[in-house]
């Protein structure tokens, strides 16, 4: 007689081993009907899965995350059955969730085109119209090695031979099609109401580009159509807003084969990236940050002893100089312990706070670099705060409010916070570890601020705090980070002498707010869709003569504002005064300066604003004081 605790803590009792869909029928016929699948005792399973003993049970609908993780597990499933009544010979590998959707990777010799997405899609919605029952079986590691091969699938048992023998395998049937799958699924076909195929990639199989080539079918897959509308309407925006494209319109910056991952910046393009840089070395110098400077090779036992090189060395740059190795340096921090370690520190000095706009390069894989969003080159806002155990919740507590109020100064009021913590592969003791974690969940909490969990996510040396922002499309990012590190001081010998004489070893804040620079200009780029804000436009304003006969009122006009500060161009061009202002208007710059005979006797400037508003005209102070307000 199993009882069955559901969430608010309302208790049902049954006579024998019960469904979770028998559980959500005995609380109502609609909940039935919505169920997609359940959690028993923490565990997702499907709503078929039998609980036979006292449980906790949440049901789970498409109003859940876990709902929708299951709907997209089973739409890849249902790709694959189309995809194969289709073409016979694709053979099936792996098909797992992802952001907004899922993937399958298909073995098929003759390739699928974009034409093919549109009939498998089609088939796709057939399968879903037949409310196919999916249904759980089990089996051992052999008979399902023999099972896959037996049909041809051997990819499929290739990846169950990796498995330990001893293992009990779970496979799921809707039709006629049969796939290896931990679950769970959806009970039936009729639950997948809002799916669309998006793009073909190749992928390698398993990874390795020594293996054969896959096809990898993308998708994505939602509760209803109407949240399949709206995410499909933010891929159009987003692809609107790509920062390549506005890059290249906007002549901010370009990338080229010759250096991959390695940004060239052009002048309008630097100048963002240094209103941006010089933003934060404001920030580091309002808060007691020492800026440093530290170099770019450094030799190879540095990084041993950091622990980077047994845990980073693949992504490491590296070359060699009268026989001894050096790495350019991925990151920051060790240097930064080198600076510390430099004179005798006392607890009189901490907390110490050193910043560095450091150059730091990884070798990340081509696959996966992206514009200005994903580099081998990028610099951060990098800092690191040496501090006594006692210091760490104040320091902790002052940070996520300092990077509250640079979030907002850049037009981000979303932000989400998640707490990483240990990684499998780990410097530090599981007492360190605790220590540090604990530290980190205890200052959250002090601050009342909403957090979310993130189990094995964290840096090898430490947990960590990310700040995660949300833009205009409501997509995250994640830029900020502090993270507690009791591990690598010790391990770099940096110490200090207590209040009561005693030789301690400092904590080490590893800590960034906007991240690598690169990257947050891109997320700029697309948040404001190219539109700047007057502070942060690299050209603020341009000033346009109607006819040759202001071109030196113009030119003085902008050597005026320029000695103002104000960041402005001049075009002198012979073209028709239309002409101009719809090119500068597609350049998006917050105020264009129109000159003609009456503005010129008037000692005056027309002026427009970003999106066509005329301001009328006004003198050159009256503007300089319009946009320093702004």
């Amino acid at each position: 007689m199993p009882i069955i605790t559901l969430p608010d803590g309302t208790q049902k009792s049954f006579d024998q081993a019960v469904s979770v869909f028998e559980v959500a029928k005995s609380i109502g016929s609609g909940l039935a009907k919505a169920t997609l699948a359940g959690k028993v005792n923490d565990e997702l399973v499907d709503a078929s899965h039998i609980i036979e003993a006292d449980s906790s049970l949440s049901i789970i609908t498409d109003k859940d995350a876990e709902g929708l993780e299951v709907i997209r597990h089973s739409t890849a499933h249902l790709l694959a059955q189309a995809t194969q009544m289709l073409y016979p010979e694709a053979q099936v590998t792996i098909g797992p969730v992802i952001n907004d959707g899922f993937f399958y990777d298909f073995a098929y010799k003759d390739g699928f085109s974009e034409a093919d997405l549109a009939k498998i899609e089609k088939n796709m919605n057939k399968l879903v119209k037949q409310n196919l029952k999916i249904e759980r079986s089990e089996m051992s590691r052999d008979e399902a090695v023999a099972f896959f091969k037996d049909k041809g699938e051997h990819y499929k048992a290739e990846i169950i031979e990796s498995i330990p023998a001893d293992q009990s395998l779970s496979l799921y049937k809707q039709g006629d099609f049969i796939d290896l799958c931990r679950g769970p699924h959806v009970p039936s076909t009729a639950k997948l109401k809002a799916f669309k195929l998006m793009k073909l990639a190749g992928a390698y199989w398993r990874g390795d580009s020594n293996n054969e080539m896959l096809q990898r079918v993308y998708g994505t897959a939602w509760a209803n159509k109407e949240d399949l509308a709206t995410h499909l309407h933010r891929l159009e925006e987003a692809e609107k807003r790509d920062h390549r494209k506005i890059g290249k319109t906007q002549d901010l910056f370009h990338m080229q084969e010759e250096a991959p991952g390695m940004v060239f910046w052009h002048e309008k393009g630097w100048t963002l990236y240094q209103i941006v840089e010089q933003y934060m070395r404001g920030v580091f110098r309002d808060n007691d940050y020492k800026e440093v400077h530290t170099p770019q090779l450094i030799d190879r036992s540095l990084w041993e002893k950091s622990g980077h090189w047994d845990k980073f060395g693949d992504a490491m740059f590296t070359t060699s100089s009268e026989n001894r190795d050096y790495a350019v340096k991925p990151m920051n921090c060790p240097a930064h312990i080198q600076i510390f370690n430099q004179g005798l520190k006392s607890y009189r000095d901490l907390p110490l706070r050193l910043a560095e706009f450091g150059s730091c390069h990884r070798n990340e894989p081509s696959g996966t670099l992206h514009g200005i969003m994903r580099v081998r080159n990028f610099v951060q806002d990098d800092g690191h705060i040496f501090c006594s155990n006692e210091q760490i919740q104040a320091e902790v507590s002052d940070f996520i409010d300092l990077t509250f109020k640079v979030y907002e100064h850049f037009g981000f009021e979303n932000v989400d916070l998640k707490l990483s913590t240990r990684p499998e592969k780990r410097v530090g003791s599981d007492e360190v570890w605790d220590r540090a974690e604990a530290a980190l969940a205890e200052a959250l909490d002090a601050k009342g601020i909403k957090w979310e969990l993130q189990e094995g996510e964290g840096a090898f040396y430490g947990p960590k705090i990310e700040f995660v922002l949300k833009d205009c499309l409501d997509r995250e990012w994640q830029c900020g980070t502090l993270q507690v590190d009791f591990s690598m001081p010790e391990r770099l010998d940096a110490s200090f002498i207590a209040e009561d004489g005693s030789k301690q070893t400092p904590v080490m804040l590893h800590r960034a707010i906007v991240g690598s620079l690169e990257r947050f200009v891109g997320i700029l780029i697309e948040h404001y869709e190219g539109a700047f804000p007057a502070w942060l436009a690299p050209v603020q304003a341009v000033v346009l003569n109607i006819s040759e006969k202001q071109t030196d009122f113009t030119v003085e006009i902008e050597k005026k504002l320029k000695k103002q500060g104000l960041r402005v161009i001049s075009d002198l061009r012979n073209e028709k005064i239309g002409f101009k202002i719809r090119e500068h208007s597609m350049q998006r710059f917050p105020y264009l300066l129109v000159i003609g005979d009456r503005e010129m006797q008037n000692n005056e400037i027309s002026v427009r604003k970003r999106g066509g508003e005329d301001l009328g005209s006004m003198s050159i102070e009256a503007f300089v004081k319009l946009v320093t307000e702004e």
